[in-house]
C-alpha cells in the first residue's frame, strides 16, 4: 500500500487540531485545508506546524476544494470546517448554510468527481436532534433542529447519506455531542466560563454572564473524539455514529465545578442574562452510543469533572502567562 495521505477542512480548528496530531502519530502524512485571511490564525497547530502541508482553499468555492484534492491526493478527508456556533447562526444565517450545508456537497461532488475511492468523514452535530423525540438519542432517534446552524447541519448530514445510496462513496457522518478542551473557542459556554473563573481567580474579571444555565448537555473530552472519527473511515462499511459519554450536566454544573476547581464560590459572580439565550432552546441531549462501542470500540474516558479541571488549569496558566500576574485575586487562600 501507498503512503497513509488524509486531508482535513477546519485543521486550524479545536477538533482539526487534535485529529491532525492523532494521524501523524499514526503515520499518516497530513494535510490541511485553510482560507487566505491577512492574519494566520494558526495557534492551535503551531507544534505540529512542520509536519503539515496545508493548501488554500474554501468551502465556497468548488474549484479551490478540486485543487487541494487533486494536489493533495488524499485516501481519507475529514470535513470539519463549518460555521459552528450556534448564536451566529441566527445573525448570519444565509452564509452558516452556505459553508455547512453547501459546503459538505461540494466536498462530496469533488470526491465523486476526481476519485470516488476516498473514504470521507462528515462532523455532523447532536444539535440536529433539537427539540428531542427521546432521551438519550441514537442513531434512529429522529432529527427536529432548533437552530440555523442545526438545519444546515441536518442537510449536510442527508447529503452525505444521499452521495453514499447515490454514488456508493465511503462517505460517513459522526453525530458529536459536545466536545471541549483547552483549544475550544472562547465563545463557547464550556470555555466562556473557564476562562472566567480563571480570570476572575487573578482578579481580572469581576463577573460571569450566561444565559440558559439550566440548559444540559453530554460534555466529553475533544482528544478522544477524533478518535473515533479515525474508527469511522477504518471500517469495514460506512456507517453514521453517534459519539458522547452517555452523561449530562447542566450549565450550572458546569459552573459550579469551574468555580470549586479554585475554591469559589459561583453565587459572588455569576449574573444571568436574558438577552444570552437562544430564540429557539434545546433544553437536554444525551448520547446513547452503544453503538460506537460496539462495532468501533470507542468510548469516552475522561469524565466531565476532570474534563472541566484541566480547562480551567489551562485558562489559569494562559491568563498567568498573558498578564503575567500571580493568583492573588478575589480567591486567594
Amino acid at each position: 500500500m501507498g503512503a497513509k495521505i488524509a486531508l482535513i477542512t477546519g485543521v486550524t480548528g479545536q477538533d482539526g487540531s487534535y485529529l491532525a496530531e492523532l494521524l501523524i502519530e499514526k503515520g499518516y502524512e497530513v494535510h490541511g485545508v485553510v482560507r487566505r485571511s491577512s492574519t494566520e490564525t494558526y495557534e492551535r497547530i503551531a507544534h505540529i506546524r512542520k509536519d503539515l502541508q496545508l493548501h488554500q482553499a474554501d468551502l465556497l468555492d468548488q474549484v479551490s476544494l478540486e485543487t487541494a484534492i487533486r494536489d493533495s491526493r488524499p485516501r481519507e478527508i475529514y470535513n470539519l470546517a463549518a460555521q459552528s456556533f450556534v448564536p451566529t447562526s441566527w445573525v448570519q444565517p444565509s452564509l452558516t448554510g452556505e459553508y455547512t450545508a453547501l459546503g459538505v456537497t461540494r466536498m462530496l461532488d469533488a470526491i465523486r468527481t476526481i476519485d470516488p475511492g476516498i473514504r470521507f468523514y462528515q462532523a455532523s452535530s447532536s444539535e440536529m436532534f433539537g427539540r428531542v423525540a427521546e432521551v438519550p438519542q441514537s442513531e434512529s432517534t429522529v432529527f427536529y433542529p432548533r437552530s440555523p446552524y442545526a438545519v444546515a447541519k441536518l442537510y449536510g448530514h442527508w447529503i452525505t447519506v444521499n452521495y453514499r445510496e447515490s454514488y456508493d462513496l465511503f462517505a460517513v457522518s459522526g453525530i458529536l455531542f459536545n466536545h471541549e478542551s483547552p483549544r475550544r473557542g472562547r465563545e463557547f459556554v464550556t470555555r466562556k466560563i473557564t476562562e472566567s473563573v480563571a480570570r476572575i481567580k487573578l482578579g481580572l474579571q469581576d463577573e460571569l454572564k450566561l444565559g440558559n444555565v439550566e440548559a444540559r448537555r453530554d460534555w466529553g473530552y475533544a482528544a478522544e473524539y477524533v478518535d473515533a472519527m479515525w474508527r469511522m473511515l477504518q471500517a469495514p462499511e460506512a456507517a453514521d455514529y453517534v459519539i458522547g459519554t452517555g452523561v449530562q450536566h447542566s450549565v450550572r454544573q458546569c459552573y459550579e465545578l469551574a468555580f470549586s476547581h479554585v475554591g469559589l464560590e459561583p453565587e459572588d459572580f455569576v449574573k444571568t442574562d436574558k438577552n444570552l439565550q437562544r430564540p429557539a432552546e434545546v433544553d437536554t441531549l444525551l448520547a446513547d452510543p452503544s453503538k460506537a462501542e460496539r462495532e468501533l470500540g470507542w468510548k469516552a474516558a475522561t469524565n466531565f469533572e476532570s474534563l472541566i479541571g484541566l480547562m480551567v488549569d489551562s485558562d489559569l496558566k494562559a491568563q498567568q502567562r498573558i498578564h503575567g500576574v500571580r493568583l492573588g485575586g478575589p480567591g486567594t487562600r
